[in-house]
């Protein structure tokens, strides 16, 4: 039996029109590979990677700041209200084998440095330039769905 990878998808909650369409891509292309998409359940690019995801037939799972799984948006298959605040963003990588920034703001600043010190995969599409080769970057969606799905098998 194959392991289901868990992939997150980071990025902006105010995320611009190409964000967007980016983050859709990625979540339809993680779904059609089988994997489960993890973000933080709100609006922006968790929005749009979690509509790629369903509409695609894949399982997205949303870990809330706040405590009303409500507050999660319409994409979100599973929401876990975690009352953390930003902090849930520890539990998001640390739930994920890889992740995948889109854009970025500060929260998915905080996402890509938990990852990397934990030593969680990271590809950035289009978002920070930061590290010392720890985080490797794509050019497309499909290409930042490869290199994660890839990093989470060999890790």
């Amino acid at each position: 039996m194959t392991a289901v990878a868990y992939v997150a998808v980071c990025g902006p909650g105010q995320a611009s029109d190409d964000e967007l369409g980016r983050a859709e891509a990625v979540g339809a292309g993680l779904a059609r590979a089988g994997a489960v998409l993890v973000c933080g359940g709100l609006g922006g690019v968790m929005e749009a990677a979690c509509q790629g995801a369903v509409q695609a037939g894949g399982t997205t799972v949303g870990l809330l700041p706040g405590l009303d799984r409500a507050a999660a948006n319409a994409f979100v298959d599973v929401a876990i209200a975690t009352g953390m605040g930003e902090l849930r963003n520890g539990l998001i990588v640390r739930t994920a084998d890889a992740v995948i920034a889109v854009g970025g703001a500060w929260g998915t600043l905080s996402e890509i440095a938990l990852a990397v010190k934990t030593g969680t995969p990271v590809v950035a599409l289009g978002s920070w330039d930061v590290g010392d080769g720890e985080i490797v970057r794509a050019g497309s969606p499909e290409e930042a769905v490869e290199l994660a799905l890839a990093a989470a098998a060999a890790s």
